[in-house]
């Protein structure tokens, strides 16, 4: 095979994570509109909802018509960059309306199912043996990206959300550009000529791709969850503390240094082989589940540490779950079978973030996080198969 150009998976990374910086782009801004637009309560979980419905349904779209196996990933990726950025910056001309707001949220995260996965069947063309370390970085770059609007919001654009829109809608377009003119097709594509949508569902006939998929669908339950009330019990410890903390700035930080985790996992998978890293860090955030009700009788300093490492661990795996979904899947179909597997994770998503918006009126804050141990326990069940039976 030959050399790969250097500049291959900085641009990539790069486009990963101004592709991504579109998901939370509602969230973000979420502060400075509720009052304003007179939005309702359990509106954190319905934004988050119907950007993640778009997303699920995008997915299953582009699983089951094989677009990314059967097409040029990059100008796949570019079109959804473009449309996504469009759909992002229309809440600008909603007129203050949730309706439209959730319209425009869910139609983004269907072009996002075109950035996300797509980018990930794109490194594995370009690095089909180092595929953990890789998309240590490129799962790297979608936290960073999700965690952005944070920042954004809190320097400064807090005082007017427009900015976060403007932003991400720009980074959104020339992530697409850049993956598009300067990444093209790598060496070890293999591309489907064919096309048929019982080929999305084939790949679960494999019963290792199964157990890596039911790993990630663990992961999961948790993950989006985990970061979609980080916002809110960041403002329940503040109150019940009486101290002032900067919440969107310690969101971006916890969710930021997710990134630090997905690349440290993926140089140790490198070692130690992506099944064994997603197990060790899938058991430290499940830990962290049980024990985060006592989190909140803990000083400020060791509860956001705690926080902190948490938000190290809880996405350090998902490089690695991909990595083994692409490993164990059919290599003709390795762009489906991780689109259909992302599509189901980020479904189960919904039932979960929905569930801790019900359990809000039946727990007190400094609980929900733990009911949210159900994903890593389950997950660690199918991971440890993998390990035995590599």
């Amino acid at each position: 095979m030959n050399k790969i150009p250097k500049h291959i998976l900085p641009v990539i990374v790069f486009a990963q994570f101004a592709g991504t910086s579109l998901w939370f782009a509602g969230n973000a801004i979420l502060p400075q509109i509720q009052q304003t637009w007179a939005l309702p309560k359990d509106s954190i979980a319905q934004v988050t909802s119907s950007v993640m419905l778009g997303f699920i349904g995008g997915t299953l779209i582009f699983a089951l018509t094989s677009l990314a196996d059967r097409f040029n990933a990059s100008k796949v990726f570019f079109l959804s960059a473009v449309l996504g950025a469009l759909f992002n910056s229309a809440v600008l001309f909603t007129g203050e309306s949730f309706g439209a707001l959730l319209l425009f949220r869910f139609l983004t995260g269907i072009c996002i199912a075109g950035i996300y996965p797509v980018g990930m069947k794109i490194a594995s063309d370009w690095f089909d043996g180092r595929l953990g370390k890789a998309l240590g970085y490129l799962v790297g770059a979608l936290v960073i990206g999700s965690a952005f609007p944070h920042l954004l919001n809190h320097f400064g654009a807090g005082y007017d959300w427009r900015p976060v829109l403007v932003g991400t809608s720009v980074l959104g377009i020339s992530g697409g550009l850049l993956m598009y003119f300067l990444v093209g097709e790598g060496p070890a594509r293999v591309k489907s000529t064919s096309f048929s949508p019982k080929e999305a569902f084939r790949v679960f006939q494999k019963k290792e791709f199964r157990w890596a998929a039911f790993g990630y669908f663990g992961h999961m339950w948790e993950l989006y969850t985990f970061w979609a009330f980080i916002p809110l019990v960041l403002t329940y410890y503040s109150e019940t503390q009486a101290i002032n903390l900067p919440i969107s700035l310690w969101t971006f930080i916890i969710m930021a240094l997710g990134m630090i985790g997905c690349v440290l996992g993926g140089i140790v998978s490198i070692r130690k082989g992506s099944a064994k890293v997603a197990f060790g860090f899938l058991l430290a955030s499940g830990i962290l589940c049980l024990l985060s009700p006592m989190f909140f009788q803990l000083p400020p300093s060791v509860f956001l540490v705690l926080l902190c490492f948490w938000g190290f661990v809880v996405i350090g795996d998902s490089a690695q779950f991909s990595s083994l979904n692409a490993q164990k899947a059919p290599i003709e179909l390795k762009g489906t079978a991780l689109t259909i597997a992302v599509s189901v994770g980020f479904f189960l998503t919904i039932p979960s973030i929905q569930l801790l918006q019900l359990l809000t009126n039946y727990l007190g804050v400094e609980w929900l996080l733990f009911t949210l141990a159900i994903g890593p326990a389950l997950g660690l069940l199918a991971t440890k198969k993998l390990i035995y039976n590599p």
